[in-house]
């Protein structure tokens, strides 16, 4: 099956947010939602990625890289999806992008299911784990 990699467009959030909650991915919607995907959209700092298929939102991979840390904060693609090669397809393209930014490395955000995944695409595991603080 074949899909196509693009920048996000506003146009695309309702079809987003609709990936992130059948994933389980969209707890914080001040971080996820479209307000949140907007800001992001406008940061020179982020890459913002979707995969369609037939003109249809199918995944979303989001990340940053400040001049000196690249990292994946967001990678989800619909159930029926998953197995296909498009989350893959997500990471290369963010990686290749953010490495003709300069970066040499770039972190990812994981939870225990999504492990394997990421180990299978070369990442390794680090002994850091995530904190958040609101701030409002």
């Amino acid at each position: 099956m074949s899909f196509l990699i693009r920048p996000f467009r506003v146009t695309d959030e309702d079809n987003i947010v609709d990936v992130l909650k059948r994933n389980g991915q969209y707890d914080y919607p001040s971080i996820e939602g479209p307000e949140a995907m907007e800001r992001v959209a406008e940061c020179n700092a982020a890459v913002f990625l979707v995969a369609e298929i037939s003109s249809t939102v199918v995944g979303c991979i989001r990340a940053t890289y400040d001049g000196s840390r690249a990292m994946i904060h967001l990678l989800s693609v619909l159930p029926e999806y998953q197995g296909l090669g498009i989350g893959t397809g997500l990471v290369e393209s963010v990686v290749h992008i953010l490495s003709t930014r300069g970066a040499s490395t770039i972190s990812v955000t994981v939870t225990d299911s999504s492990e394997g995944f990421w180990s299978k695409l070369g990442f390794d595991r680090l002994p850091v784990f995530l904190m958040l603080r609101d701030i409002k």
